[in-house]
């Protein structure tokens, strides 16, 4: 903190310093954004035209706001960045639990020191990052977490039962002149939601029994799934009611937009190696996620996050970095063979509509990887122009790829295929642009290879025979 602050709070009113609420410095400095044309999320793709107006709107407003919608739609990230409405700090009367604001304190203790020593009183400077408070809501979660108990500890030590200074505060009336977020609220009891009533309408709490109220200053948010979605809760309607706007979020519109999120959240550098992931490699991964959002066999209730094709797009780069190990090579480049492998990323990131018997899942993710690779074949080949590699296997012969054979021993193995080596090096020139090395555009070449090689064999066109570790694709 800044060392010319006031330091007490005669310096502070002597400085001219005023105090707002902090929805109120919450808009104003939104309004200094939205003039600045400075994003609010500027690491939040795609919601530009839909999300980030409504949250826009809603702080203009001073509304309190619940995030609804599924899993891994950035709510808990957006609430988080939210901070950055808030001013970089705030003076507070030194000690005070509730961040007490020095012109009108909310707890006895500050209100006795101020009386005490007046303009002496020693005041202290909150930053931002210390006014954002967050709780995940479990069955676990109790009032008195929330709000406040007695504190008999202090009791024992002489206070009276009935006195403020008896007792001890919860999360909410520490998180006083900031934020409070509540995650997951659905999974908050009833009796519980009901306790937030009068925070959320009245801006003030009781503790127990006792006549002690905190007139609070604070802007609530929340996140949630929709509560028609949920097994665990659900949100209760007057407690909905309080809540000034609930802002719809949601997958990623395109698949562009998709791969773009995942380049941005995925690892892909990796240390002293060259990396290079072809573009359809992560139009396929992007492709099953979107594919398992409208499948008939996931349940759509529960969602397909964002982060199963970021997981995957690790897994399937790791297996690439794996193979490149074990073949002394210095570029580390996926292939189609490497898609096996989005298995054990995408477990458990799905709930099926059907029975959860072992495999069910994993021949569900097989059959939309397959799907996948389908619908971006398409986009960039047409299954006439290999009639001549089709006619080759058509005569009984085969090729055997494999998830850790090198870039030489596919190259070597596709050569005697007519057209299919042409075909890998024309796409390959257009998606590696200029890398650098032989190397480099070889191992582009394979991977396009086996591309083409599970293109034709999703457009039946060839039949694939798999084992562990690699294929075999026959006619």
């Amino acid at each position: 903190m800044a060392t010319d602050r006031p330091k007490t709070l005669g310096e502070l009113k002597a400085s001219g310093y005023k105090v707002e609420t902090v929805k109120d410095e919450m808009r104003r400095n939104l309004i200094d954004r939205i003039r600045s044309k400075q994003a609010l999320f500027p690491d939040i793709l795609g919601y530009e035209e839909t999300v980030v107006p409504q949250i826009q709107n809603a702080i203009l407003s001073r509304h309190d706001m619940l995030f609804l919608g599924l899993r891994g739609q950035a709510k808990t990230r957006m609430l988080r960045q939210l901070i950055h409405l808030l001013d970089d700090a705030i003076p507070v009367v030194e000690g005070s639990e509730v961040n007490d604001n020095p012109f009108a304190p909310v707890s006895k203790e500050s209100r006795d020191k101020i009386v005490a020593m007046g303009d002496s009183t020693p005041i202290a400077w909150v930053g931002r990052a210390d006014r954002y408070q967050e709780k995940l809501a479990t069955p676990d979660v109790t009032i008195a977490d929330l709000v406040g108990e007695v504190d008999m500890i202090k009791h024992a030590e002489g206070r009276y039962l009935s006195s403020e200074l008896t007792m001890h505060f919860g999360l909410i009336p520490r998180a006083n002149r900031g934020i409070f977020c509540m995650n997951e609220l659905p999974d908050l009891s009833p009796k519980i939601q009901v306790g937030l009533f009068n925070v959320l309408e009245e801006r003030d709490i009781q503790i127990r029994g006792f006549p002690i109220r905190l007139n609070l200053d604070l802007c609530m948010v929340f996140s949630a799934n929709p509560e028609d979605y949920t097994n665990r809760g659900r949100i209760v309607t007057p407690l909905k009611d309080r809540i000034g706007s609930v802002v719809r979020t949601h997958y990623p519109l395109t698949r562009e937009l998709g791969i773009a999120i995942n380049d941005q959240n995925a690892w892909v550098e990796r240390d002293g190696s060259h990396v290079f992931v072809p573009q359809f490699i992560k139009e396929v991964v992007e492709e099953v996620s979107r594919l398992a959002r409208s499948s008939s066999h996931v349940n759509q209730a529960s969602g397909v996050s964002v982060r199963m094709s970021i997981a995957n797009l690790e897994n399937v780069l790791s297996n690439a970095e794996r193979r490149a190990l074990l073949n002394g090579e210095s570029w580390i480049v996926p292939r189609v063979s490497d898609l096996t492998h989005v298995l054990p990323s995408s477990r458990g990131k799905l709930e099926l509509t059907m029975s959860e018997d072992d495999g069910h899942e994993d021949k569900l993710i097989g059959r939309l990887v397959g799907e996948a690779v389908k619908n971006v074949f398409d986009a960039y080949f047409d299954v006439k122009d290999f009639r001549a590699t089709v006619d080759y296997f058509e005569s009984g012969k085969g090729v055997e790829v494999g998830d850790t054979l090198s870039v030489r021993d596919v190259l070597d193995r596709i050569e005697r295929v007519p057209n299919l080596r042409k075909k890998a090096e024309e796409l390959g020139r257009n998606i590696a642009g200029s890398l650098p090395g032989n190397e480099a555009r070889d191992a582009v070449t394979a991977s396009v290879a086996e591309f083409i090689l599970e293109g034709l064999h999703v457009h039946n066109k060839l039949n694939k025979s798999s084992k562990t570790g690699g294929a075999s694709y026959r006619r």
